[in-house]
């Protein structure tokens, strides 16, 4: 592309533009998607509000400083944007050809996991104590590269022009490139992710023009699969006892289904406007376990009420809609399916996370994607951002 359109930043052509061309008029900040970003850096600092409402006066994980949490939550969200800067920066074209490389290494970090580095939080052996205080969650991680692996092979020889729609043998090679990563978190057990990622493998499947068999053919492998985990004792106790608890809201409220009720409550009694920021008597009372992570939406359903939780779904759908049109308007199958593969990974997981604060859904301990304390998912959902930006970037100006 040539003239007054011309366009080159480090990873999209021949010329490496220095970062003093990165807000001229027909570079980077044209093409950048404005609404997701700020869709998301809005969450973040939502996220940072509740966190610190969540946490400020539970002396037993604070470590007696009522900021230790926000702190770390604000740090967490900055790592995590100069990562998606660096993603936008290399550009998803370049991570392409990395793929083999980003594979090993996440599929040798869960693997980790299971040695004796890897160490239990909540019940799941997902972690690796990284020291200081700090811990990583590989599986976090395995969700991005399982979108990028997967979107290189199904999409590759489609860009090449020699097909219109990946063959059989393509679909085969991108689901054992999937199935690997899942049996390992399966073994941590981490059902939650392994749910994610199967929803991952249908959005990018569907995305790619893949013959629907294969869809229905997984959706009843799933299922199957599902039985057999439930009889063969795959899962823990802990996990066992959670769906029980979906499935019997009224089973043992005071043990499994302590959790759930809760939450409910504080939630129900937030009503249209909330009790106030700082003011609700769950949170305040540290009614709600894991409030900071898993329950962050019940400090905004409480406090906010139903104004300040429907602005965070708001603001989520804004992320969602804005991803959806990045996939549609990308002018390659690479582009689409890793964008596609994003929503669904985004919208299962919040919707997940969501539903299991209000009962609808079984309690999996999934992060609400930007909003909820912890690490590894900040900085996987903002290189998914990244890569969003980059698949937007890439596009003619036209379009």
């Amino acid at each position: 592309m040539t003239g007054a359109n011309s366009f080159h930043v480090s990873g999209y052509g021949p010329e490496r533009a220095g970062w003093t061309r990165l807000f001229a008029r027909d570079s980077l900040a044209r093409r950048l998607d404005w609404p997701i970003l700020l869709a998301a850096i809005a969450l973040s600092l939502i996220g940072s509000v509740l966190v610190y409402s969540a946490t400020r006066n539970r002396t037993e994980i604070n470590q007696g400083d009522p900021y230790y949490f926000l702190i770390r939550h604000l740090l967490n969200t900055g790592i995590g944007f100069a990562l998606m800067i660096g993603t936008v920066w290399l550009g998803h074209r370049t991570l392409r050809t990395a793929v083999p490389i980003l594979y090993g290494a996440a599929v040798f970090l869960v693997l980790l996991v299971l040695t004796p580095l890897g160490t239990t939080v909540n019940g799941a052996h997902s972690w690796i104590q990284i020291g200081g205080g700090f811990s990583l969650q590989p599986s976090e991680f395995v969700k991005v590269t399982i979108i990028l692996g997967m979107a290189m092979l199904l999409a590759t020889r489609v860009d090449a022009g020699d097909r219109q729609h990946p063959d059989h043998r393509t679909v085969v090679q991108a689901l054992g490139l999937a199935t690997v990563p899942m049996l390992i978190v399966m073994l941590m057990p981490d059902l939650g992710s392994v749910m994610v990622m199967a929803v991952i493998v249908l959005g990018v499947l569907l995305a790619s023009g893949a013959s629907n068999r294969w869809v229905f053919g997984l959706l009843g492998a799933g299922t199957i699969g599902a039985i057999a985990v439930w009889q063969l004792h795959i899962l823990d106790d802990y996990q066992i006892n959670r769906f029980a608890a979906f499935a019997n809201p009224d089973l043992d409220p005071a043990g499994v289904g302590y959790n759930t009720n809760q939450a409910r409550i504080a939630i129900g009694s937030g009503g249209l406007t909330g009790s106030g920021l700082f003011q609700g008597s769950q949170t305040t009372g540290q009614f709600v376990p894991e409030q900071q992570t898993d329950f962050v939406f019940t400090v905004a359903g409480e406090e906010l009420g139903f104004l300040g939780g429907g602005l965070i779904i708001l603001l989520l759908g804004v992320v969602l809609w804005r991803a959806c049109r990045i996939a549609l308007d990308s002018t390659e199958l690479y582009g689409t399916i890793v964008a596609a593969g994003i929503v669904a990974w985004f919208a299962f997981q919040s919707f997940e996370n969501i539903g299991m604060t209000l009962g609808i859904m079984p309690v999996t301990g999934l992060p609400l994607p930007f909003v909820s304390y912890g690490g590894s998912s900040m900085f996987a959902v903002w290189v998914a951002v990244g890569l969003l930006q980059s698949i937007r970037v890439q596009r003619p100006l036209s379009a």
